[in-house]
């Protein structure tokens, strides 16, 4: 009995086993069957991907009109549609604003769009079928529309403007711009291939080439190349595919008028005086001269002040290798008012007027720029003198000549400061000169410096900072000149008076002590006249040396002078070697 009971708990114990060894199997095999099932499923979705990738979608059938800007797909940028009706291609004011003008503007006086860029100035109206492109009009055959309460230009009309190359590839919905001044190559496929939408091995087509298509090669990288077909279609291919490779055209770089940093020096004389006789003189180190030629009449007119006397002074910075920027100023239209300045910013038919005259001297005189002082206006026109250079800077570049534009230190009064956008000046004209003096002007009713390095410094700061204005376009102006201020025993200013920096040595009594004030960087003086005050803040080589240590350390454009004859003769040295010329 004993036996049996043994055999039978060895067989139950048996079975016990074989039943626990079966279910591991069991789950083991499951698990090995799923696994191979989605395996299977993965392999047949990633071949059929890829087959569809390869072979069989070829993307084409777009829903709207796609726009390619200079080989970028820009129509996720779109504000508005592109519209195409008769042939002709119109974009939206702001979609134009968006990718070649961002100062774009509709004159309420004129009903019409004025549109700047680059060498170009052009208005087009919404009724007649024409253009006025600087200053000349020709027939087009479109005009500006409104729809849907949208302004559209007709661009196509416009590539002159914009200097562009437009395609319409109606089968593909496809518009396609290119700049004339950038570079394009081309090269010819080996092979029938698919265009991939980018490098990786599993992308899907965005168009198919066959063996001897000619496309426009965009950039190469790591055995790939970005290529644009003649159907608009950006995409990828092995750059072995491509061969015979050819430039269609290159860059179009502007090349600065002048090479290094700009030395100028502004060479001043009254709308009454005279261009001063420099025949036989040098100026060590300075490469750009702005005598004071022009000025705006009292009747909103471009007056002159060049005469036989002008030309020679032409003729003797020529020959010497310094650029010629006259000075416009609207001194004297500004003494008689405020209005005559601002009658001319607020009319965009007197704006053309003043700017053709600008034109037409510079062609006349063989100018190489034109430098813009245009000083105590209202700070309600601030945007409209922006209009006014936005609009004088394309027609320079057309004829070669540079637009330099005088601004003043970004705080200060209404008429003295806040009359200009900094930003748009500094982004809109090859240079803004910072005239960095006159910190403490005549008005001030305390004593003071003229031009403080820390102010300087300070108000650079905010050029940089706060307008947020390229260093490369900025010109630092410095004072040759400081003043005298005479207070009585009162503290009260009965007295001020604007030294020649070539004067201060021979004004100042003997035993006058000079203090050096390291903030200011300067050397300051105080003496008795009878019960009278005399304080003088001096600028002086050292002085002068600190505010021009600036342009290095901030990248500047250079520097400019006010103004030639109140000078030291070592300051053309100092210049010349703190800029590096």
């Amino acid at each position: 009995m004993r036996k049996g009971r043994r055999e039978i708990t060895k067989e139950s114990k048996y079975k016990k086993t074989k039943r626990k060894f079966s279910r591991e199997e069991i789950e083991k095999k499951k698990k090995v069957i799923i696994r191979t099932f989605f395996t299977i499923i993965a392999l047949i979705i990633l071949f059929t991907v890829a087959m569809i990738a390869n072979n069989y979608i070829i993307l084409g059938k777009n829903k709207t009109t796609n726009l390619v800007i200079n080989n970028k797909n820009v129509t996720s940028d779109l504000k508005n549609d592109v519209l195409i009706e008769d042939n002709i291609i119109y974009l939206s004011e702001a979609d134009v604003g968006n990718f070649f003008d961002k100062y774009i503007y509709e004159d309420k006086e004129t009903n019409k769009i004025i549109t700047t860029y680059e060498k170009k100035v052009a208005t087009i109206g919404f009724d007649e079928n024409k253009i006025t492109i600087n200053g000349s009009e020709k027939e087009i055959y479109a005009h500006a529309i409104e729809k849907n309460g949208e302004v559209y230009l007709p661009v196509s009309e416009m590539a002159d403007v914009y200097d562009v190359e437009i395609a319409n590839i109606e089968e593909t919905k496809v518009v396609a711009m290119d700049s004339l001044d950038r570079e394009q190559k081309r090269a010819i496929v080996s092979s029938n291939l698919a265009v991939k939408s980018s490098t990786n091995f599993i992308s899907k087509t965005v168009d198919r080439v066959k063996k001897g298509d000619c496309v426009i090669v965009v950039s190469s990288d790591k055995g790939y190349s970005k290529i644009r077909t003649a159907n608009g279609k950006l995409g990828y291919i092995k750059t072995n595919k491509l061969e015979n490779e050819f430039t269609v055209r290159e860059n179009m770089e502007e090349t600065k008028q002048v090479e290094g940093k700009v030395n100028l020096t502004w060479d001043y004389f009254s709308e009454y005086g005279s261009a001063p006789d420099r025949t036989g003189t040098t100026i060590d180190g300075v490469n750009v001269v702005s005598p004071a030629f022009f000025y705006l009449g009292t009747d909103g007119k471009l007056k002159e002040n060049v005469g036989s006397k002008g030309q020679a002074y032409i003729e003797w910075a020529h020959s010497n290798g310094y650029k010629v920027w006259p000075m416009l100023s609207n001194a004297e239209a500004a003494k008689e008012s405020l209005n005559i300045t601002s009658e001319i910013m607020n009319s965009y038919t007197k704006r053309q007027q003043l700017i053709e005259s600008i034109v037409e001297k510079c062609v006349t005189y063989k100018l190489d720029g034109i430098n813009v002082d245009f000083e105590n206006m209202k700070a309600e026109d601030k945007d409209m003198y922006s209009r006014f250079i936005i609009e004088l800077t394309p027609r320079l570049k057309e004829i070669g000549a540079v637009t330099s534009v005088d601004v003043t230190a970004p705080d200060g009064g209404e008429t003295w400061s806040m009359c200009f956008d900094r930003h748009v000046i500094g982004d809109v004209a090859d240079y803004i000169i910072f005239m960095a003096y006159d910190q403490t002007g005549v008005s001030s009713t305390r004593p003071g410096t003229t031009a403080g390095y820390n102010w300087v410094k300070l108000s650079l700061n905010k050029f940089l900072q706060t307008e947020v204005i390229d260093p490369d376009k900025i010109i630092l102006a410095v004072p040759f000149y400081t003043r005298i201020w005479t207070t009585n025993q009162d503290g009260k200013i009965i007295g001020r008076s604007t030294v020649n920096m070539k004067d201060i040595d021979s004004i100042i009594p003997a035993g006058v002590e000079r203090k050096w004030d390291d903030e200011l960087k300067q050397n300051y003086v105080e003496y008795m006249d009878g019960n009278n005050k005399k304080q003088i803040w001096i600028e002086d080589i050292e002085s002068l040396k600190a505010k021009v240590s600036l342009i290095k350390e901030n990248n500047l454009a250079g520097v400019a002078s006010w103004q030639k004859g109140m000078e030291t003769e070592d300051v053309w040295q100092m210049l010349k070697s703190e800029l590096g010329l």
